[in-house]
């Protein structure tokens, strides 16, 4: 699993029949200290992420391993929505909690 930000959507109208109904994020992935680490990564979206939440998400055979994207060709999915973490002993981001939210760092993306 990776931890990510969701930064956007992304809108198919054509498609692969069996991802009807898929909704598609666009996830920056980042390090512990939420500061971007490689590409964006457009995945599917299996739990109902929004826009600015941090998110773990698989990519390869594993993004096939969730109810929603079980047997259909994607190679990225968002998994689960993270309400905080903490890197020895410190936390590094807590949802809810804006004076907590990347109090060490300053993420200058969307």
């Amino acid at each position: 699993m990776l931890l990510a930000k969701v930064v956007g959507t992304v809108v198919s109208t054509q498609k692969e029949p069996s991802m009807e109904g898929l909704r598609f994020m666009l996830v920056q992935p980042v390090d512990l200290d939420a500061k971007p680490a490689g590409p964006p990564v457009v995945a599917v979206d299996a739990v109902g992420s929004g826009l600015g939440e941090y998110v773990l998400f698989a990519t390869g055979s594993s993004a096939r391993q969730t109810r929603m994207t079980d047997k259909r060709p994607c190679d990225a999915v968002i998994m689960a929505i993270v309400d905080n973490w903490e890197v020895r002993g410190q936390i590094k981001y807590h949802k809810g909690n804006e004076e907590m939210k990347l109090r060490k760092t300053e993420w200058k993306g969307a």
